[in-house]
């Protein structure tokens, strides 16, 4: 009797173990799909946050980029996660309206960075190397921010694809998408803001191919930065276009199609007509519409407001690089 007990318990932790890796294996292949399916705004968010490190000494690089990951994933776990599973099982309407209002922040970001750069207006504060930790604590914030509203987008689109799950369910995939995205994109960023770092290392090594490689990558590691700068400041624009017309549209709040249903109408049209390009051609298309759309709104919200971020001063890019020089001469 007491061996048939047993031999039924050993059965039960069995079926438990067989129930538990399959609810990993579902959790694993909706966390892959999840973060395939915001590919996108990872792209974007990677392209935005160095922008925030230039001007930034070099010996604090690191542990500037380590408060910004901690801070996108506290906003991604402890903000964003609770916030979008309540709105989402019981005000879902709302979650379009709240995307809505980080995509005009998103918009003014990158539309107070072109107007200062088109009005070329200079910025007569020092840059970030020779201020203290108080800077060190802007920058952060600032990053911090702009993470949030990345952050949030990418959530909602993890969210939107696992749906159909349990609540349980939803709750492990998006907290294994929380870690692996934030992972990502900030180990792409420290590879980024440290190659020129790498170069020197690489150009005192004795064989020669190795110091032509390290001396190429510090020449090119501050042009690279400041296409990434420019890169990330377009990236806010899109991206923050792209939530406000897709969340006007039938795929939010449904108040307004017409901008969305006609930018994926040539989007493909485009694509068929041009063949092996047209995914990228027509994925171009699309995402100038949204960064047009997004400039336009930001400058929008800027004319009727009394009280606007674009009236805030910018540094302007050459400032930015010559900070940038500056904090890595040895």
């Amino acid at each position: 009797m007491a061996i048939g007990g047993l031999i039924g318990l050993l059965d039960d932790i069995a079926a438990l173990a067989k129930l538990s890796a399959a609810s990993l294996d579902d959790v694993s292949a909706a966390a892959g799909r999840t973060t395939a399916k915001a590919a996108g705004v990872v792209v974007d968010d990677t392209a935005v946050t160095p922008q925030y490190l230039q001007g930034v000494t070099a010996e604090r690089e690191l542990a500037i980029v380590k408060q910004i990951a901690l801070g996108s994933i506290r906003n991604k776990l402890i903000f964003i996660l609770p916030v979008a599973l309540l709105l989402n099982h019981f005000l879902a309407s709302l979650l379009p309206i709240i995307l809505m209002v980080g995509g005009t922040y998103l918009a003014f970001e990158g539309a107070e960075k072109v107007w200062h750069k088109l009005s070329g207006e200079h910025d007569d504060e020092k840059p970030a190397v020779e201020k203290g930790p108080e800077a060190e604590k802007k920058i952060v914030s600032g990053a911090v921010r702009t993470d949030l509203i990345l952050s949030a987008e990418i959530m909602v689109i993890a969210l939107a694809t696992v749906s159909h799950q349990g609540f349980w369910s939803q709750l492990a995939s998006l907290v294994v998408v929380a870690f692996v995205i934030t992972l990502l994109v900030y180990g792409v960023v420290v590879l980024l803001v440290k190659m020129d770092d790498i170069g020197l290392k690489l150009a005192q090594r004795e064989n020669s191919a190795m110091q032509t490689l390290g001396r190429a990558l510090v020449t090119a590691m501050p042009k690279v930065l400041a296409t990434i700068s420019v890169v990330g400041t377009v990236a806010m624009l899109w991206v923050g276009g792209h939530i406000l017309m897709a969340n006007l549209g039938a795929d939010g709040t449904g108040w307004f199609n017409a901008p969305y249903d006609w930018v994926h109408h040539v989007e493909h049209g485009i694509g068929e007509a041009t063949g092996a390009l047209g995914g990228m051609l027509g994925w171009s298309f699309n995402t100038l519409c949204s960064a047009v759309i997004g400039f336009w709104w930001a400058r929008l919200w800027w004319v009727c407001s009394a009280s606007s971020p674009l009236r805030r001063r910018v540094p302007n890019r050459g400032e930015q690089r010559s900070a940038y020089q500056t904090s890595k001469r040895p």
